[in-house]
C-alpha cells in the first residue's frame, strides 16, 4: 500500500479546525482590506531532536492535499490561525467567514530525530490560507456575475432589479395572483386601468451558493445595479492635448453621437478643455426584464373635415358650416418590453363610445375679377430681397424691396381694382395702388413706367409697368407694400 492510500483514511479522521460566525445584521458593503498576517514567535522555533531511546509526537500539517511542514504543537499552530479568524470575524461581523482550505494535523510518534519548524509553517499557512465568506451567487446563463451574503439578500437584488420597469404595487398584485390557485381568469380592466400579466428574465437567472472574499460581496441594492448597469463605476477619460471627440470615441469604441449622449454639456463644435474628465462608460444590462402587460385607453377618435364649395360665395370667402368634435373609443391592448422599451403591442378589443362630428367648411368659388383670391403671386420674375421690412437709417422701410430680376415687369399680386397710378411726390416715384376687395391694398413703387390706370380692374400677374428708380431710390428696384384692413403687414408673410 501506498503512502498515500495510507494517509486518505488519517486525513478523514482529522477535520479542520472551524470556526464560523453567523450575524442578523444587515450587509454593509465590506471594503477592499488584506488581512494582516498573525505573526507568533515560538520560544523553540529550531529544529527539535532527541536520542533513539526518547519517543516524541509530531504533527504533520496538510493545508487541502498539499503538505505544508512538520511541527512539534498542534496547539500553537491552531492558536495562530483561530486568531486570523477571529480578527476576520470582527473586521467583517456581518457575513459568515472561514477558511478557504482545509487544515489537518497528522501525529505520528517517532524515536528519531525528525526536522520541525513551527514558526515556517506558521508563517506558510499564514500567506497561503485565505479567509472566505459563505455567499449566494446570483448566476447568469450558468456564470455567476455577482454576489450577496444570503438568499434573501438575493431575492431582494433581483427584486430591486425588476422594480427598474414595474411599480411594487404591480408586482405585489401579480405575485399574490399567481400564490392564489383559484384565480382562473381576470376580470375586465376598468377605463385606463392597467395589470401586469408577467414579469420574467430573458435569460437563464438562478441563486447558488458560493464562497467568496469577503470584499467580492455586494448589498442587494448594488447588485441590482450592476444586473442593470454592467458595471458599478463609470470609466473615466481625462482629455489631452491634441484630442478631439472623433479620436476618443474611436479609441473607446463608441460613435461621435454616443460620447455627447453620455456627457451633457459637450458640445459637438465646442473645444474641449485639457485636462478635463468625460465619461466613456457603455453600460451593457447583464440582464433583460421581459414584461407583459394588459392596459385600457381612452382614445380619441380625430374629426374629418370636409370642404363644400358654394358658387354664390366670392372666391377666397370660407364659412363654418359645422364645428368638428373628436370622438372617442376604449381600446384593451397587450404589451411586451425589455428593460422598459416596448418592443411588440397588440389590440384585444376595441368599442366606440362617441362619433366623431365632421368639421364642415363652405369655401366660396364665385370669381370677382375685381376681388382677389387671398392667394398672392410673386410680382416680379425672380429677383432676390435687397432689403426687408423693418428699421432703416432712422427710419421705418414700410416693405420689401426686390432687385435684378430676369426681366423688369412689375405684375399684380391678384385679382383687385387700380385705385390710383402715378407719380408721387412722397419719394415713391411712380406708383401703383390696387385694392383687391378682400381687405387687402398692395403698393407698387419707384417703377420707370406704368400700365394702368386708375378705375381699372386688373387680374392676378396682369402687367402693371417697368421696374425702375424714379422717385428716392438708390437702384433700379421694386418697392412693394402690403395693407391688411388698413393695417400695414410683411409682405413676406403672405407673397
Amino acid at each position: 500500500m501506498s503512502f498515500g492510500e495510507k494517509l486518505s483514511p488519517i486525513l478523514e479522521k482529522y477535520k479542520k479546525f472551524n470556526i464560523r460566525h453567523r450575524s442578523t445584521r444587515f450587509a454593509k458593503r465590506v471594503g477592499m482590506t488584506t488581512l494582516a498576517l498573525t505573526t507568533l514567535t515560538f520560544s523553540s522555533a529550531a529544529a527539535s531532536t532527541g536520542s533513539e531511546e526518547e519517543l516524541q509526537t509530531i504533527y504533520h500539517v496538510y493545508m487541502g492535499d498539499e503538505y505544508v511542514g512538520a511541527v512539534t504543537s498542534q496547539d500553537e499552530v491552531k492558536a495562530v490561525l483561530g486568531a486570523k479568524l477571529e480578527n476576520a470575524k470582527k473586521e467583517y461581523k456581518d457575513y459568515q467567514v472561514d477558511f478557504d482550505h482545509e487544515v489537518t494535523y497528522i501525529p505520528e510518534n517517532v524515536f528519531t530525530a525528525v526536522k520541525t519548524n513551527n514558526q515556517q509553517v506558521i508563517e506558510s499557512l499564514n500567506q497561503s490560507v485565505s479567509i472566505e465568506a459563505n455567499a449566494f451567487a446570483l448566476v447568469v446563463n450558468n456564470k455567476p456575475v455577482a454576489y450577496v451574503k444570503d438568499e434573501k439578500a438575493a431575492e431582494e437584488a433581483l427584486k430591486t432589479f425588476k422594480l427598474n420597469y414595474v411599480s411594487e404595487e404591480e408586482l405585489n398584485e401579480w405575485e399574490a395572483r399567481k400564490k392564489d390557485s383559484s384565480t382562473t381568469s381576470l376580470p375586465a380592466l376598468k377605463e385606463n386601468e392597467t395589470r401586469l400579466l408577467d414579469i420574467s428574465f430573458k435569460e437563464s437567472v438562478d441563486v447558488k451558493k458560493a464562497q467568496v472574499k469577503p470584499e467580492e460581496l455586494m448589498s442587494p441594492q448594488e447588485a441590482a445595479d450592476f444586473l442593470e448597469k454592467g458595471a458599478l463605476e463609470e470609466k473615466k477619460y481625462k482629455v489631452q492635448e491634441g484630442d478631439a471627440l472623433s479620436t476618443i470615441a474611436e479609441d473607446h469604441s463608441l460613435t461621435t453621437g454616443k460620447l455627447l449622449e453620455l456627457n451633457e454639456g459637450v458640445k459637438e463644435d465646442g473645444a474641449l478643455k485639457i485636462g478635463s474628465e468625460l465619461n466613456v462608460t457603455v453600460y451593457e444590462p447583464l440582464v433583460h426584464v421581459l414584461v407583459r402587460k394588459e392596459a385600457n385607453k381612452i382614445e380619441k377618435i380625430a374629426y374629418e373635415k370636409e370642404v363644400v364649395e358654394d358658387s354664390s360665395m366670392n372666391k377666397g370667402d370660407t364659412k363654418v358650416k359645422q364645428e368638428g368634435q373628436d370622438g372617442e373609443k376604449s381600446v384593451t391592448f397587450e404589451t411586451t418590453e425589455v428593460n422598459g422599451s416596448q418592443i411588440k403591442k397588440n389590440v384585444k378589443e376595441e368599442k366606440k363610445l362617441k362619433d366623431p362630428v365632421k368639421y364642415i367648411v363652405i369655401k366660396g368659388t364665385k370669381a370677382t375679377p375685381s376681388r382677389g383670391s387671398g392667394s398672392f403671386a410673386w410680382p416680379t420674375n425672380g429677383g432676390y430681397i435687397s432689403s426687408k421690412q423693418g428699421p432703416r437709417w432712422g427710419k421705418m422701410h414700410k416693405g420689401i424691396d426686390i432687385a435684378r430680376p430676369s426681366d423688369r415687369t412689375i405684375k399684380s399680386v391678384d385679382n383687385g381694382r387700380v385705385v390710383s397710378a402715378g407719380w408721387d411726390d412722397g419719394g415713391y416715384g411712380n406708383k401703383v395702388v390696387i385694392d383687391h376687395g378682400n381687405g387687402y391694398k398692395t403698393i407698387y413703387a419707384h417703377l420707370d413706367s406704368i400700365s394702368v390706370s386708375a378705375g381699372q380692374t386688373v387680374e392676378r400677374g396682369q402687367k402693371l409697368g417697368i421696374m425702375g428708380e424714379t422717385g428716392e431710390a438708390t437702384g433700379v428696384h421694386l418697392h412693394i407694400e402690403v395693407y391688411k384692413n388698413g393695417s400695414m403687414i410683411n409682405p413676406l408673410d403672405v407673397l
